[in-house]
């Protein structure tokens, strides 16, 4: 059996093969592809959430300039009249307009989501790095007390600091807080064990700076900034829980016009007028939902921002 013999390459044909082959391109020349701004990347939810978000807070702080109407101004001729162009959203069993009160109504429920998550978010955060940054006896002790904390049922935990300081907006903030604390103190905890093996701080050390320069430095605004997202995802959760409390009449008292107290007074007067609860209990949803949305973005971006 006989063999062909290969075909070796001449001297111009090498050439032309060295000619014909791409050059590659210096790296840099090159260009890398812009990335979309963060706006383009939004998706149309949580754009209209964040829209929600904007439009609440600017009624919680302004509610004028959607209401001009007195919330707790009672018209007895006008008890349970349907929406209308002159009461959009109808009026209760008072004769109060309910838009007005809804729109009113987004100071004391944003008051309670916020106030609960930045006193959770501060006394978690302290309660963290102190568990982190002391012994092991002192973190030990520290997590054997928010395991205590965790195995209570939230709903219970409230209830129990308010039968101890009793009702009213500022009570209910604080039970609200008290029972999200152990989440935060975890996270801010993990954060700061996560963070204390990094090069950098081992190079500050090695400067010579003291510990609190290296905790105002460097441990606290980086462990701060997963646990402030996360705040914003439990201010949807305060509030829904705090609607809850104002609807078994240990929130805010009447007549201040708050979401779940609104529920609370019309459940009665359901089967002949629906307004007076459907509007309250869509204003929580959206707005639950508008923080839950946006809170959830932001931790992505997070997320993505550390893992490049």
């Amino acid at each position: 059996m006989t063999t062909r013999p290969t075909a070796v390459p001449t001297a111009f044909d090498v050439d032309d093969i060295e000619d014909d082959a791409p050059t590659p391109e210096p790296a840099w020349t090159r260009r890398r592809t812009p990335r979309p701004p963060a706006l383009a990347q939004w998706r149309p939810g949580v754009a209209i959430g964040a829209l929600v978000v904007v439009l609440l807070a600017l009624a919680a702080c302004r509610p004028d300039l959607f209401s001009s109407i007195d919330p707790n101004r009672a018209v007895i001729s006008e008890t349970l009249q349907g929406p209308s162009g002159r009461h959009w959203f109808g009026t209760d069993q008072n004769g109060r307009d309910i838009y007005s009160r809804v729109v009113h109504g987004a100071r004391l429920s944003l008051l309670i989501g916020l106030g609960a998550s930045a006193l959770a978010l501060v006394v978690g955060s302290l309660v963290g790095i102190l568990a982190a940054s002391t012994g092991r006896v002192v973190g030990a002790v520290v997590d054997r007390v928010l395991d205590s904390v965790l195995s209570i049922p939230g709903l219970l935990m409230v209830l129990l600091v308010i039968a101890v300081l009793g009702t009213g907006t500022r009570n209910s903030v604080i039970g609200l807080a008290l029972v999200t604390v152990p989440g935060y103190a975890r996270v801010v905890r993990g954060e700061v064990i996560r963070i204390r093996g990094s090069v950098y701080l081992e190079a500050a050390h090695a400067l010579g700076w003291s510990r609190f320069q290296v905790l105002r430095r460097h441990l606290v605004p980086n462990a701060l900034g997963p646990v402030s997202v996360l705040a914003t995802i439990g201010v949807g959760s305060a509030i829904s829980t705090g609607s809850s409390l104002s609807f078994l009449g240990l929130g805010p008292q009447p007549p201040a016009a708050e979401w779940g107290a609104m529920l609370s007074t019309s459940r009665t007067y359901f089967a002949v007028a629906w307004w007076p609860a459907v509007f309250p209990g869509l204003a929580i949803t959206l707005t639950v939902l508008a923080v839950t949305v946006t809170g959830q973005y932001l931790q992505l971006r997070v997320e993505g921002r550390n893992t490049r």
